[in-house]
């Protein structure tokens, strides 16, 4: 795999930085997430692939001992918050003077300076301070959070593996490590670039809601079927709109034109009655095989069966038979290997792991009866 041989420590984290590590593991690193002793069950639902090490922190022993798998790791994935890991002796700074081919990659939700870098916050507040959230929303409604993803994930986690592997690929020319400053805020608003970039165009001149790609158009928007499911509908260009009308059977003579934006209201309410004339599977038999633009709403429960999804096999299974979306993008050469295994519990690994990184049997041995580290060599019984 792409990223086999690369050693990653982990700190336990919230989504962002398990979202990233999973990404790193999916493609070949050995991932070692690194959790607090006597902590319980660890609701880390993004481990596939990972090992888990407990180590108590509070301990001086325990933090020589996390200095000694990051000096000798390729990656720190750190998800605390600016302070945390200077107060523990463990700044990248600090690491890196061990090892300058170390890279330090800082996941935070504002960066490491900034008046707001040592605030609180989650996915809705980096997205706000994005300029994102106030784009998102119905017309007449307040703004709208997606879930968390657009600054948890793909501004967070899916960011900072970008800049991972880029700090990866330029110490193969170097051979020197490097910090990565990771924001949500920066993420959210760079993976947001295309909105900011084309605002000259014209295509977010009216509020939010009212415009081409935000639900304002007609023909860029789902609708309700007879069966309460729901069809999506992108037929922007004007030869992928001739086909939506050809199979809603409405005639283009009668209906105002396309791009008409003060008509667009009657548009969507005449569209609104149609969908909801048959089910969702007969639009579905109607409109595949078109350029129509119209696809189904598809459930999780749904997903994984239709014919493009099962043909790509695009979902995978693990052993416990729960489904997950496969690792993306698809390589030719060095493709993801997603492991299927049940997910590490706190410690599981600890053993191995030292003994991986050098630590004699006496050495594991004082660590384990002085309660510097913990190992559970038992599945939990979920």
């Amino acid at each position: 795999m792409a990223l086999a041989g690369v050693r990653v420590i982990e700190l336990a984290g919230l989504a962002p930085a398990p979202f990233c590590g999973m990404i790193l593991a999916d493609f070949g690193a050995k991932v070692i997430r690194v959790d607090r002793t006597k902590a319980g069950m660890y609701s880390d639902t993004q481990a596939r692939g990972k090992q888990s090490v407990a180590i108590n922190l509070k301990t001086p022993k325990g933090v020589a001992l996390l200095r000694r798998l990051c000096v000798q790791s390729d990656v720190v994935l750190e998800p605390y918050r600016k302070g945390v890991m200077e107060k523990l002796g463990l700044s990248p700074q600090e690491l890196l003077k061990e090892n300058p081919r170390l890279i330090y990659a800082r996941l935070t939700g504002y960066g490491q300076s900034g008046c707001y870098a040592t605030a609180a916050g989650h996915d809705i507040n980096y997205l706000a301070m994005s300029g994102l959230l106030s784009r998102l929303g119905r017309s007449g409604e307040k703004p709208y959070a997606p879930l968390n993803l657009i600054a948890d994930f793909a501004g967070g986690g899916l960011t900072c593996a970008l800049g991972i592997i880029l700090a990866l690929l330029e110490r193969t020319k170097s051979g020197k490590g490097q910090i990565i400053d990771a924001s949500m805020v920066e993420g959210a608003a760079y993976v947001g670039s295309f909105i900011w970039k084309s605002r000259s165009m014209g295509l977010w001149d009216r509020s939010r809601g009212q415009n081409l790609l935000d639900t304002g158009a007609p023909f860029y928007d789902t609708y309700q079927t007879s069966d309460g499911k729901y069809m999506a509908v992108g037929a922007i260009e004007p030869q992928f709109y001739t086909q939506l009308l050809k199979g809603l059977e409405l005639d283009t003579g009668e209906l105002p034109p396309q791009m008409s934006v003060s008509d667009w209201p009657d548009l969507k309410q005449i569209f609104t009655e149609r969908f909801a004339s048959k089910t969702q599977a007969d639009w579905s038999l109607i409109f595949d095989g078109t350029d129509a633009c119209v696809t189904p709403v598809l459930s999780f429960d749904e997903v994984s069966s239709h014919p493009h999804n099962k043909d790509r096999a695009s979902f995978i299974k693990d052993s416990r038979g729960d489904e997950s979306p496969r690792p993306a993008p698809v390589l030719s050469l060095t493709p993801a290997e997603p492991c299927l295994a049940p997910d590490p519990v706190i410690g599981e690994n600890t053993v191995r792991v030292l003994e991986e990184y050098g630590f004699t049997s006496a050495e594991i041995d004082q660590l384990l009866a002085a309660g510097v580290v913990q190992c559970n060599n038992v599945k939990a019984k979920l």
